[in-house]
C-alpha cells in the first residue's frame, strides 16, 4: 500500500499556527497602539479636578497656542524659507492645528504633528533660504507644548517610542543637512526627553498620592467598620450574659414552681404557665436580637435566626399576655385583612408592645384600648393605644423611665416615613398614636370578577 506522504492538515504546521495567532494578536495590538489607531478619546487634561475653570484651562492653554503658532509659523515659512504660500499654510496648519485634540487625543495629535515636520524638514532642505533646519521655531515650540499631554495620558513605552523616535528620524535627516543651516533636531530631541521625563514623574507621582488617599479612605472605612463591629460584639455579649440569663432563670422558676411548692392553686399554676410563656418569646425575640447584633460572625457560620417577625397577626396573643399579666386591653382590627409591607407591620407590633409595657409598668391595671384602623383611602394605617389611669397610684410599679420606648417608636416610625403623637390625657391617662405610610401595591384591592 502506496501512503501519503504530503503533510497532514493536523500535522506539527497547523499545530503550531494556533500559537503564534496570540503572538500576531499582540504585536497588531501593540503596532496600533503605538501608531495611535486605538487612541480612543479619555479623560482630558486635569478633567478629574473640581473647579471648572481648572478643567478648562488645558482647552484655552490649546486655543491660544494654535493662535499664536500658526500665522507665525505661516509667516515664517513663507517669507524666511520661500515656502509657496499655499504650502507655507497647509503646513503651518497641519503642525498646530492637531493641539486641539491633544488635550484628549494626544498620540493621534503627535503623528499629525510629527508627520507634518518630518516631510517639511525635507521640502525645507531643497530650499536655498534654509536656516533653522530640521525644524523651524514654531515647529519646535508646538512640538514640545505637545509631549506635556503626551506624558500625561501614554505609557512608557510609548513615551520611549516617540522620544527615541525623534532622535532617530534628527540623524536620518543629517544627510539633507543644508550648508546655511542650524542643526535643531539635538534641541528638540533633548528637550523633548526633559519635558517627557518631568510630565511622567509628575503623572507617577499624583497616581501614587491618589492611591495613597485610597487607601487611607479604605482603611478609615475598616477601622469604623471594625468599630462598630466590636460595639455591636459587646452590646451582644451585655445582653446574652446579663438579661438572656435572668430571663432564663425566670423561665427555670416559673415552670418548676407547681413542683417545688406543694398546694398551688389552678390560678396560680395558669399564672406561673404565662410567666413562662412570656419569658419564652422574649428569649426568642432576644436570640433573634443577638443574631442580627452578631451577624458578621453568623453569616461565617450558621447565620442568624430566620424567624419570621412578628406582625398584626400577633397583637390578639400581644393583648391576651398583657391581660394575664392585670391590664385590661380591648383590641380593635380592621374588619378587612391588613398586608402591610415587613416593616410598617413590625413597627405596629412593636409600637402596641412598648406602649402595653408602659401600661404595665406605670399603669396596672389601667383600662386600656388598642385600635388598628385603615384610612378611607387605604394609605395609612393609624395605631391607637389609650390608656386610662391607674386604680391608685399606689399601685404604680414604676414612677419614673428612661423614655428611651418613646424614643425608639420614633425611631421606628421614622424609618418607615411616619408620624407619631404621644401625651397625657385630661383624666391621667396617655395616649400614643403613630400614622404608618402603606406601600402602593397593599392598596389596590384585588376584585375576583374585575377583569
Amino acid at each position: 500500500m502506496i501512503r501519503d506522504a504530503s503533510p497532514s492538515p493536523t500535522g506539527t504546521g497547523a499545530a503550531r499556527a494556533p500559537a503564534r495567532e496570540p503572538a500576531l494578536r499582540a504585536a497588531r495590538r501593540g503596532l496600533a497602539t503605538l501608531l495611535g489607531l486605538g487612541d480612543r478619546p479619555g479623560t482630558p487634561l486635569l478633567g478629574t479636578a473640581r473647579s471648572i475653570w481648572v478643567r478648562r484651562l488645558p482647552y484655552v492653554l490649546a486655543v491660544l497656542l494654535t493662535i499664536v503658532l500658526m500665522p507665525v509659523g505661516v509667516h515664517n515659512l513663507g517669507e524666511n524659507y520661500g515656502m509657496n504660500g499655499a504650502l507655507a499654510a497647509l503646513f503651518g496648519a497641519a503642525q498646530t492645528l492637531p493641539l486641539l485634540m491633544a488635550v484628549v487625543r494626544p498620540l493621534s495629535a503627535w503623528w499629525v504633528i510629527f508627520g507634518a515636520d518630518v516631510l517639511c524638514a525635507v521640502l525645507l532642505s531643497l530650499s536655498p533660504q534654509t536656516q533653522v533646519w530640521p525644524w523651524p521655531p514654531a515647529a519646535i515650540i508646538g512640538y514640545l507644548a505637545l509631549m506635556v499631554p503626551l506624558s500625561q495620558r501614554e505609557s512608557r513605552r510609548t513615551l520611549a517610542t516617540v522620544w527615541a523616535t525623534t532622535g532617530v528620524v534628527g540623524v536620518l535627516l543629517e544627510p539633507l543637512t543644508p550648508r546655511r543651516s542650524d542643526n535643531t533636531w539635538m534641541l528638540m530631541f533633548v528637550l523633548a526627553g526633559v519635558l517627557l521625563l518631568i510630565g511622567l514623574v509628575v503623572r507617577e507621582r499624583g497616581d501614587a498620592r491618589r492611591k495613597l488617599r485610597e487607601q487611607e479612605t479604605i482603611s478609615e472605612a475598616e477601622r469604623a467598620r471594625r468599630t462598630l463591629l466590636e460595639e455591636r460584639a459587646r452590646i451582644a455579649r451585655e445582653l446574652h450574659d446579663v438579661v438572656a440569663h435572668h430571663m432564663s432563670v425566670i423561665t427555670v422558676q416559673a415552670d418548676s414552681a407547681p413542683y417545688r411548692i406543694e398546694g398551688i392553686p389552678p390560678q396560680a399554676q395558669e399564672e406561673f404557665a404565662a410567666i413562662a410563656t412570656t419569658a419564652r418569646e422574649s428569649l426568642t425575640e432576644m436570640r433573634r436580637l443577638l443574631g442580627v447584633l452578631r451577624s458578621a460572625e453568623a453569616e461565617r457560620d450558621a447565620g442568624p435566626e430566620k424567624a419570621p417577625q412578628p406582625g398584626l397577626d400577633e397583637l390578639p396573643r400581644l393583648v391576651e399576655a398583657t391581660i394575664r399579666a392585670g391590664v385590661p386591653v380591648e383590641l380593635t382590627l380592621p374588619d378587612e385583612p391588613v398586608e402591610p409591607e415587613p416593616a410598617v407591620a413590625l413597627s405596629a407590633y412593636r409600637i402596641v408592645q412598648e406602649a402595653l409595657a408602659n401600661v404595665v409598668r406605670h399603669a396596672p391595671g389601667a383600662r386600656t384600648r388598642v385600635s388598628v384602623v385603615r384610612s378611607t383611602d387605604g394609605m395609612v394605617l393609624t395605631v391607637v393605644v389609650l390608656n386610662g389611669p391607674p386604680p391608685t397610684p399606689s399601685t404604680a410599679w414604676e414612677t419614673s423611665g428612661t423614655g428611651h420606648g418613646l424614643v425608639g417608636m420614633r425611631e421606628r416610625v421614622r424609618l418607615v416615613k411616619g408620624s407619631l403623637s404621644t401625651g397625657p390625657l385630661p383624666d391621667g391617662g396617655f395616649m400614643i398614636a403613630a400614622q404608618l405610610p402603606l406601600p402602593l401595591p397593599f392598596l389596590i384591592d384585588k376584585d375576583p370578577d374585575s377583569p
